[in-house]
């Protein structure tokens, strides 16, 4: 199968991993640099050129979209989908779980485990919305915040207080959530692929840093999950539609609860914690669930 990685950046481990992966299994592989990317949308032939060449005949597509990007990349990797292309990720499940407000609203609607969280626009309602996750202290969350950046741990009411009242007057959205204390700065990232975990790492902050994400100087390890962690992970992972998906949880007195759903979950951390070859299952994921372009109708899907 013919089979493009959407990544601005060829050396980046997950994208060397997936490169490797695919030509290992006999697959030709090409590396899009989504923004380089430029479509002409119609009804009878849509297309996509990069860099003069028209990109045809592929039969799978990686999105490895990274936030900042989010429109314009999900914006070509639709037309793909437009083009017949089957997409690991389809771009409507990226923009659905990239959206942190909308993702938990969808988790909470099918009763799935996940911190009590608040929203609220106006500082009158900052004390209200307080009692409404349990008092300080909260964590604060910047909406558009990836990797641990603008998330804030407020130890007190008043720090709260503090901390919301600056983010709303820098006109910026956020959710209140409480703090899961039990967790001791650690989390759970699920690896699912399909309809199954694969993989599991335990990721612990650093010390003094509530934050597990390796990013922050956090360390992952292999860890064993439970059975309810498994089935919890792989139904947010459907409810946000994504055929990949890297699950955060937090193990907490009331069960699993779900902090967030990656829609590009790196592999790095993953496959070094665990030793799995996670790059190569995606590829047998692929192979399993797309069809050659041969087979299909141009334009369809």
């Amino acid at each position: 199968m013919k089979i493009g990685i959407l990544s601005r950046n060829s050396s980046l481990y997950s994208t060397r991993r997936l490169v490797e992966a695919c030509e290992q299994r006999g697959h030709e592989t090409k590396v899009i640099d989504a923004l380089r990317c430029y479509m002409n949308i119609n009804s009878d032939q849509p297309s996509i050129h990069f860099k003069g060449d028209d990109l045809t005949g592929f039969d799978a597509i990686i999105p490895r979209i990274g936030a900042s990007v989010t429109f314009y990349g999900c914006a070509v990797l639709r037309q793909f989908e437009m083009m017949g292309v089957f997409p690991v990720n389809e771009s409507v499940a990226i923009t659905r779980s990239r959206d942190k407000l909308r993702s938990m609203q969808l988790l909470s609607r099918k009763g799935i485990g996940m911190p009590v969280t608040g929203f609220a626009s106006k500082p009158d309602d900052i004390k209200d919305l307080l009692d409404m996750v349990g008092g300080a202290p909260v964590v604060i969350k910047l909406l558009e915040g990836t990797q641990g950046i603008g998330v804030v741990l407020a130890e007190t009411r008043k720090a709260a207080e503090s901390v919301i009242e600056a983010f709303m007057g820098l006109k910026a959205n956020i959710m209140v959530q409480e703090f899961i204390r039990e967790a001791g700065g650690a989390d759970i990232r699920c690896f699912v692929i399909g309809d199954r975990v694969i993989a599991a790492m335990k990721r612990q902050g650093a010390d003094g840093e509530f934050r597990s994400n390796l990013h922050r100087g956090g360390n992952a390890s292999l860890v064993r999950i439970t059975p309810e962690e498994r089935q919890t992970a792989v139904a947010a992972a459907k409810i946000m539609g994504l055929g990949v998906a890297g699950v955060d949880l937090l193990r907490s007195e009331r069960g699993p609860l779900v902090m967030e759903v990656n829609s590009s979950p790196g592999l790095e951390g993953i496959e070094k914690a665990t030793g799995k070859d996670v790059a190569t299952m995606i590829v047998q994921f692929i192979e399993k669930n797309a069809k050659p372009q041969r087979t299909r109708t141009r334009g369809k899907g």
